[in-house]
């Protein structure tokens, strides 16, 4: 048995950072506040994929798709013999040849529809051009993202345990061949990379890192800009802002549906226990301003959900904090965080979320105040 090259350095490389990537990019998926972080982790995986997939077409040899073993025969004989020694393969066997050609499959989609979702819910990004015209027909993408992330998920499951099996079971060295690329065999077959093969993999690697470093670095950058620009209420409606901000934050309209607006604005001299009693003028100049900005009228995300939360109930809901999605959001707060000194109460948005008060609820403008843990 001899010691052959059959891994160069692109393969494992790339192979550590897919893992990192997409490792990070999935544990910061849940977190509102982490958004941008798990969108930036997912574009460098992405763009590491992509590389990969170039590398199948013009890499050397064991690396190129048309060496994967992707013979149904080939698969089933491979998975009959997974408990014993069987034949040895020096590129891709027949299982991990096909785990590989659908995680990359899986992979594009997975990050063209976050992109997508991220263009058409949360307005930033190559895609947010779709926000204004189609959010509310598009949002399947936010779910058909998780759907592709989490199957992602569980090929890649699959394919750490078809190669532990082949560490332990089989005996093979798949695993330490993508650490030092190397393989044992009976015959010398290693590899050699052509100096532009070896500058691809220079680039490849180079560019997948400062992708990442760039989409840190440059907070409006075309791939993670935001296009919801901040409005002042004074300019739009100066009586809102005057009358409405004179006691509290001045909510943006698109947290509350029409008719919790109608029904706020008919009832003024009970207004959360207080006289906010306006002459009538003022009132309905306030009220058609609340109706035409309000819930159904915005393409913000945030509006688009609390309308649908508001469908499922005959109630009509005044209060921010009251409505079914405000309480599924904020569900894993710790109650004392809203009866801290620094917030007060469930109504003081502004202590968590930076610019409320000009129309911007934003996942990275969310900022607990310091000392306070959810």
């Amino acid at each position: 048995m001899i010691k052959s090259y059959v891994w160069p350095l692109g393969n494992r490389i790339s192979h550590i950072l897919m893992i990192v990537f997409f490792a990070a990019a999935y544990l910061l998926g849940d977190a509102d506040e982490l958004l941008k972080y798990h969108v930036i982790l997912g574009l460098a995986f992405g763009i590491l994929v992509v590389f990969r997939i170039f590398w199948g077409f013009i890499g050397p040899k064991y690396s190129k798709f048309k060496d994967f073993d992707l013979n149904i025969n080939s698969l089933k004989k491979y998975i009959g013999s997974v408990f014993s020694k069987g034949d040895k393969h020096i590129g891709h066997n027949p299982a991990s040849s096909f785990a590989i050609i659908t995680m990359f499959i899986v992979a594009i989609l997975t990050t063209l529809s976050g992109m997508l979702a991220y263009g058409i819910e949360e307005n930033h990004g190559i895609f947010a051009f779709l926000h204004q015209a189609n959010y509310h027909e598009m949002e399947i993408f936010e779910e058909l993202h998780e759907l592709l992330a989490n199957i992602f998920l569980g090929v890649v499951f699959v394919h750490i345990a078809g190669s532990l099996m082949d560490k332990f079971i089989k005996k093979g060295d798949a695993v330490d061949s993508m650490i030092d690329g190397y393989k044992t065999t009976y015959e010398p077959a290693g590899i050699s990379t052509s100096w532009w093969q070896k500058i691809f993999q220079i680039v490849w690697i180079a560019v997948s890192i400062w992708f990442l470093y760039y989409l840190f670095a440059v907070k409006e950058n075309v791939f993670v800009s935001n296009f919801n620009k901040p409005v002042s209420y004074a300019v739009l409606h100066p009586e809102f802002e005057a009358e409405c901000g004179s006691c509290h934050i001045t909510y943006p309209p698109f947290l509350l549906p029409q008719k919790s607006w109608t029904a706020m604005m008919g009832n003024l001299e009970n207004h959360f226990g207080e006289d906010a009693s306006l002459d009538e003028v003022t009132r309905i100049s306030i009220l058609k301003f609340l109706e035409k900005n309000s819930a159904e009228n915005s393409t913000h995300q945030a509006a688009l959900k609390i309308t649908k939360s508001l469908d499922d109930t005959n109630k009509t809901i005044i209060a921010i904090t009251k409505t079914p999605y405000w309480k599924a959001k904020h569900k894993e707060i710790d109650s004392r965080v809203f009866l801290s000194n620094k917030v007060k109460s469930k109504a003081n948005c502004q202590a968590c979320h930076q610019d409320i008060e000009k129309g911007m609820l934003e996942n990275d403008l969310i900022q607990l105040p310091k000392g306070l843990k959810t």
